[in-house]
This record gives C-alpha cells, sequence and structure tokens, in this order.
C-alpha cells in the first residue's frame, strides 16, 4: 500500500502501529475500535500488508511488488487470514473460529509474520468467543490477531483485557471537508452531522443522496410528536424500505436525541434547520428522554439478534409516540 492511499485521518493511528513494527513488539492480539465510516478496515489490511511485506518502506508501508504483497493483492496469501460475519448483521459462529484454530495450529509459511483481521468481532455469539479466547491464551509465533469493533462492549471482558486497543476517533471537520473535495463533494453542515462527523459515511450519503431521505424520516418523526399519523404504519413502511438500513434510521433517531437535550440545555445546540427539534426540547421531560434514548441505544444493539425488527420499530415510534403525549 503506497502512502497516498491511507486515509488522511488515518495517519496517527498508522504511526501507532508502525511504532510496534519498528520496535519488534508487534502485539499479539490488538483490538481497533471505531465507528462507521472511519476506515477501520482500511487500517486494518494496510498494517496486515506491512506485516507481510518482504520489503517494505521506511515507513512501513507495503511495497507491493514483493511475492508476499502479490499473494495479498490476488488474495491467496497462506500467512494472512480474514474472518467477518457471513451475512450482514449476524453473527460469526463457532465453525469459522474452530477454522482459525486448525490453520493456527500450523507454523506460518513465510519468514514473515502471520496475520488473522477479525471484522465485526463484537458479533462473535457465545460459543464462537469462549472458542477464541483459546487462541489468545495459547498464542503461536510471529501471528498477529487483529479485531475490529464499532461496539467492543459486546466481547466479553477476558478478550478485550488481552488485547491491546487502539480508538479511531472523527477527523476535524476541515481534515473530513478537504478530502470530500477530491470526489467533488461540497459538504454542509447537515451532512456532516447526519454521518457523525465519519468522512467515508459522508461520502457515502451524499453519492447516496441520502439528505433528502434523511428529511423525509426527520419529519415522519417530527408528524409522531404532533399527534399526527400512526406508528404501527409508519414502522411498516420504514420496515419495507430498502434505501437505508434500519440501523441507520436509529442511528439518526439518536442524533436527534442529542439535539433536543442539546437545545434543552442551550449548550452547543446544533440544529441547523431543524427548528422543530428546539421545539421539542422546551416542552418535553427530560428524564423521559433519557429514558428513551436508552430504549433506543438497547434496541440498536439488539440489531444483530433475531428480534423481530418489525415489532421493533413499532415499539420505538409508540413509546415515542407516547413520551410526547405526556
Amino acid at each position: 500500500m503506497k502512502q497516498d492511499s491511507l486515509y488522511p485521518w488515518l495517519q496517527d493511528n498508522w504511526r501507532h502501529l508502525t511504532a510496534y513494527i519498528a520496535q519488534q513488539r508487534i502485539p499479539q492480539a490488538l483490538l481497533i475500535q471505531a465507528g462507521p465510516g472511519l476506515g477501520m478496515l482500511h487500517l486494518a489490511e494496510s498494517y496486515a500488508q506491512a506485516l507481510l511485506c518482504e520489503r517494505p518502506t521506511e515507513e512501513y508501508f507495503a511495497c507491493g511488488g514483493c511475492h508476499g504483497c502479490r499473494l495479498f493483492a490476488a488474495g491467496t496469501h497462506p500467512d494472512y487470514l480474514f474472518i467477518e460475519p457471513e451475512e450482514s448483521g449476524k453473527a460469526i459462529g463457532i465453525d469459522s473460529i474452530r477454522q482459525l484454530i486448525n490453520k493456527l495450529a500450523l507454523k506460518p509459511q513465510y519468514p514473515m509474520h502471520r496475520c488473522i483481521v477479525i471484522n465485526s468481532a463484537d458479533s462473535l455469539n457465545n460459543a464462537a468467543a469462549n472458542a477464541f479466547l483459546k487462541c489468545l491464551e495459547e498464542p503461536t509465533e510471529r501471528t498477529s490477531i487483529v479485531l475490529l469493533a464499532e461496539n467492543p462492549a459486546k466481547l466479553p471482558a477476558t478478550i478485550r483485557s488481552r488485547c491491546q486497543l487502539m480508538t479511531i476517533a472523527p477527523p476535524d471537520t476541515v481534515v473530513t471537508l478537504d478530502w470530500l473535495k477530491q470526489y467533488r463533494i461540497d459538504a454542509d453542515a447537515d451532512l456532516l452531522r447526519m454521518a457523525q462527523g465519519a468522512p467515508l459515511r459522508a461520502k457515502d450519503y451524499a453519492e447516496r443522496n441520502l439528505l433528502a431521505v434523511h428529511e423525509t424520516y426527520l419529519n415522519d418523526w417530527l408528524k409522531l410528536a404532533r399527534g399526527q399519523g400512526n406508528a404501527v404504519q409508519l414502522a411498516e413502511r420504514w420496515q419495507k424500505q430498502e434505501a437505508v438500513s434500519l440501523s441507520e434510521v436509529l442511528s439518526w433517531m439518536a442524533q436527534w436525541l442529542v439535539i433536543i437535550v442539546k437545545c434543552a440545555y442551550r449548550a452547543d445546540c446544533d440544529i441547523g434547520q431543524h427548528s422543530a427539534l428546539q421545539e421539542l426540547s422546551k416542552r418535553l421531560d427530560l428524564l423521559q428522554v433519557y429514558r428513551f434514548y436508552d430504549v433506543l441505544l438497547s434496541s440498536i444493539q439488539k440489531l444483530d439478534t433475531q428480534l423481530n425488527k418489525q415489532l421493533m420499530i413499532e415499539y420505538i415510534l409508540i413509546e415515542w409516540s407516547r413520551l410526547n403525549k405526556r
């Protein structure tokens, strides 16, 4: 990987990772946490390439031309293993971890390091997590395991405690705006707010023209707050649409609640065009808002379970309607 292909907001994280290589103190297990749209998989793959490269640059970027780099590019490097859920929103099952354990029983085939990247590690089910713990308790030579998680708290403490932790934070607004301009995206405050400051998410939202979709969802939500519309019918319509995932919708709802709370305390009330949220902050009981926010966060964490999504969104919207009637 070339230096100019690394996302600019990942430079500090990259220097942290390459310091491990320079000091020859490569962690046996590394847990990277970041929100969506911040490029943690990109960072992990770049790190894996650096560990597998036979002739890395002075900055420890992969050369791209050695045998190891060619194997990596072709997806056939025997010392690079990648694990993720078979389907989006599904758990990583024990079969995947058993296969990993069998492969780790063998020595690396090349003299460099072996690297395992587990994407969405926070989706390991209980059986898989318990089996994976064996990989950490009985480390194999020249092997580095990188776990990626948006919600590392879902991982057992026994796994987290055995990993070095790295956090990718959202970049400054200027960095995000400059990066988006190379794709001819003139981002505004509403887009960055909706993307929670994540550059890749903002790019995706702009390319999919989701600002208009976001406004439609917000207007539907506000109508329920005014006693207009039917929560069950709205939940059915939201569940059937395909423009955005339910996870994104609930994430937007959480943002609206945060704006309401900030407006209530007159603290950094960044409302943009959403003056209606400021009006809500004047009449809603904040204690009830906090309780509803907890319900919302709990629902987001359950999205990858077998819970009926239709019933979940119905419950959330009905509770939102009741909150506004109190």
